[in-house]
């Protein structure tokens, strides 16, 4: 009877432990998804705001708000109680009641130097990240994402057609054709990189047209003029007209 009571004892005793262990475990699990969720809600509310308005249509912006108002209503799940996860739910929800008359007011700054474009990129990562989580989640379907995740290419590849002109022209009016052909070469080389460059025949032909004009406008300044005096022209002259005497005294010794 004594041996069965410490038995019994001992079993209550590591019965006690596991259930402890299960309920720390489960905080420890509530917390580390409460912060995951926070930060998941705060990238997506800064792609949300930050996005280049260019690049932002009525349904990106759609799917955007509904993959913050996802979060949201997890969060929710987490924490009943917090007042400023409910009022954005309700902005949230009244948002996509719009659905293709979403409101937009992102700013639409040219995109003119690396730092921007790297930026775009990020969030556009960021945006990729939030798709493929929500889509794991059942939010999403398959073949939703998959268009998505499409998009996301299209959007980056005109990102880079954006740059590279805005570079390319900048170039131009800072009278610098040098670095105008060099942007226009990398856009051109870029556009054809891509797995379906027909889809973008347009943007590069017009690419390739604004390189022909920059190589013209260098081969134009590189140009010797007759009016130039220096070293250089002086010498090239020179040379011409050694070779045209040489030319000159052939003749005169066949003849």
């Amino acid at each position: 009877m004594i041996a069965l009571l410490i038995l019994a004892g001992v079993a209550i005793l590591i019965a006690i432990g596991f259930l402890n262990n299960a309920v720390e475990n489960a905080k420890v699990e509530k917390v580390r998804l409460k912060l995951e969720l926070a930060d998941r809600l705060r990238r997506c509310g800064q792609i949300n705001e930050v996005f280049p308005g260019q690049f932002m249509t009525a349904e990106l912006k759609l799917l955007i708000t509904r993959l913050e108002q996802n979060i949201v209503v997890r969060s929710l799940a987490l924490d009943k109680k917090n007042e400023v996860l409910k009022a954005r739910l309700v902005e949230l929800e009244a948002e996509i009641e719009k659905g293709e008359a979403i409101t937009i007011t992102n700013a639409a700054p040219p995109i003119m130097t690396e730092a921007q474009a790297k930026e775009v990129n990020y969030h556009l990562e960021g945006l990729h990240h939030q798709i493929v989580r929500a889509t794991q989640e059942g939010f999403l379907q398959q073949l939703e994402s998959r268009n998505w995740v499409n998009h996301i290419r299209h959007i980056l590849v005109l990102l880079h057609i954006e740059f590279f002109n805005n570079l390319g022209q900048q170039a131009f009016q800072d009278d610098q054709p040098g670095q105008a052909r060099l942007a226009f070469e990398r856009g051109v080389q870029y556009l054809k990189k891509q797995p379906n460059p027909a889809a973008y025949n347009e943007q590069l032909e017009y690419m390739i047209k604004l390189l022909k004009r920059a190589d013209n406008m260098v081969l134009t300044n590189t140009r010797p003029s007759d009016d130039d005096v220096n070293e250089l022209t002086a010498g090239l002259k020179e040379l011409s007209d050694a070779e045209q005497e040489g030319e000159w005294k052939k003749k005169a010794i066949y003849d």
